[in-house]
Order: C-alpha cells, then sequence, then structure tokens
C-alpha cells in the first residue's frame, strides 16, 4: 500500500494538563508525514481536520479515499490544499494538470474523483504537504504562486521575530468552504513564530516546519494561556493545535512554516493574542 493513515481523537484541555512528553506528543505531533513512495494521513477530530504529505518518486502517487471517509473519492466532500516543500512537481486533478515549484499552493475543491502526485525529476521530487477539510460547496481549482499571495511583514530583529507571512490559499485569494493555509519564513536571526501567541477557539490550526537542517529544530508551545506546555519538533513534522490551545515557537535558528486552518470563520485576524508578560 502507498497510502497510510491515523486517526486522532480531540481531547480537551483538562485531559491534556495530565499528560506527559509522550502522551502530548502521541497525541497531537505528526512526526512522519514525508516519506517517499507514499502518502500519510493523520486524520483529526478537530474540525475533522487532515494532514498529510505525498512523495512522488518515479512513479506518481494517487490521492485515495481512506475508510474513515465512508466516501468513493477523498474529495467526495471535502477541499484539500497542497503547498510543494521539495523539489518541482505536478497536480493532476480530473485530467488537468498544475505544475507546482518549491513554496506554490494549489487548492482543490470537492468534486475531483482523480488526482494523482508527481515528481517533475525523481531524483528530487517533490514533497507535497496536503491539509483537508469538510467541504459543503464547490469553489474552482486554482494554483497560488509565491506572487499571487498577500504577503505581511510582522516582527523586528529585536525581538527575534522578523517574519513574512505569505497568505496563500486564503479569503480573498482564493475561494473555499473553510480550509485556509499559508507559509510563514523568518528572516535570518529571528527565531520567535506567532509572537504575540494566540488562540482562536472558533477554529483549530496545525503547524507544519520545515527548512530546518539535521540536529536542529523548534520548540512549539500549546495549551491554555496559563497553563502551557511544549513540543520539540524536527523538520517536516506538524503539530496539530486544539481551538482552545495557544500556538507559539522558538527554533534552535531560522526556519519556515505552514500554517493552516478550519472552522466556522474564514477572517483571517479573529484571533485572540497573549503577550508573553501574560503566559505562564
Amino acid at each position: 500500500m502507498t497510502t497510510h493513515y491515523e486517526v486522532r481523537y480531540a481531547l480537551g484541555k483538562n485531559e491534556v494538563k495530565a499528560m506527559d512528553t509522550e502522551q502530548l506528543r502521541s497525541a497531537f505531533l505528526a512526526e512522519q508525514l514525508m516519506v517517499e513512495g507514499e502518502v500519510n494521513w493523520v486524520y483529526s477530530h478537530y474540525e475533522r481536520f487532515m494532514v498529510g504529505g505525498a512523495v512522488p518518486g518515479k512513479t506518481p502517487l494517487a490521492l485515495e479515499a481512506i475508510d474513515p471517509l465512508k466516501a468513493p473519492f477523498f474529495l467526495y466532500r471535502r477541499e484539500l490544499g497542497i503547498i510543494n516543500v521539495g523539489g518541482p512537481g505536478r497536480v493532476v486533478a480530473d485530467g488537468s494538470a498544475f505544475e507546482l515549484d518549491f513554496k506554490e499552493a494549489l487548492y482543490l475543491g470537492t468534486g475531483n474523483e482523480a488526482v494523482r502526485f508527481e515528481s517533475i525529476d525523481s531524483q528530487n521530487p517533490a514533497r507535497f504537504y496536503l491539509n483537508a477539510a469538510p467541504a459543503h460547496a464547490r469553489y474552482p481549482n486554482k494554483k497560488v504562486g509565491k506572487s499571487d499571495a498577500k504577503v505581511l511583514h510582522l516582527g523586528s530583529s529585536e525581538t527575534a521575530n522578523e517574519r513574512y507571512i505569505n497568505q496563500l490559499l486564503i479569503n480573498g485569494v482564493v475561494e473555499t468552504c473553510q480550509l485556509q493555509m499559508g507559509l510563514t519564513e523568518l528572516v535570518s536571526g529571528s527565531v520567535w513564530n506567532t509572537m504575540p501567541a494566540h488562540q482562536h477557539d472558533r477554529r483549530n490550526e496545525v503547524y507544519f516546519y520545515f527548512g530546518l537542517p539535521q540536529g536542529q529544530g523548534v520548540c512549539h508551545f500549546m495549551g491554555e494561556p496559563t497553563e502551557t506546555r511544549h513540543i520539540w519538533v524536527k523538520n517536516e513534522q506538524a503539530v496539530i493545535s486544539p481551538p482552545w490551545s495557544i500556538h507559539c515557537g522558538a527554533g534552535t535558528q531560522s526556519y519556515s512554516f505552514i500554517w493552516g486552518m478550519a472552522g466556522e470563520n474564514l477572517d483571517y485576524d479573529d484571533m485572540d493574542k497573549f503577550p508573553a508578560d501574560v503566559l505562564r
């Protein structure tokens, strides 16, 4: 089999308070998404959000329905966001081909039946990072290059959090039901992301960290604002952030990360912020 998945059930803030390190990692960390020749998924019960990766080698990989979907094909009742973090690749959806270079994105609406992932150069394979959410209506497929993104410049070198936020699959750039995705790039010398930390109880979020060399890592912070926890994350791993949890992180060097959200609100600024001096 080339498609693998696991299911993660939703946990509340009271259960998480009692968890040790391994229990936290087992519940919220997706450790192995990018494996050559495979499609890997974590099906989360937070907003029924799915986080995954597809790394085609010489042979294309198909987007296959998994059993929890109870559907004839993957996008029967879902929408899909794709961002390439590897070599040049191609996604073919119902006969329409979309070529994606490094850090380019693609939105596929519900109803696309036959989808496959391809690497243009198998020696430098594409690495497709995937987010999927339930969809109630069909919107057009759309490729979004970095030049098409809405870009925000936030933070500063003085606070070690200077960064560029590339809003790729977001309201105002692409029509979606509820899925939103973007890519944040930290400027060299900055290590903190998403400061001040925030939470949004109306939607979940998943952070996928990449661009980290061997031996480097990111400490991802989660939990309630006054009851924080942390998870150490390696390159190409993702953290599932529940709606009740804050999220922010600091790395041992600069890096990039992809954020993906789903929920009842498409307003990007819909968040409650918590400055560092109120966190515990």
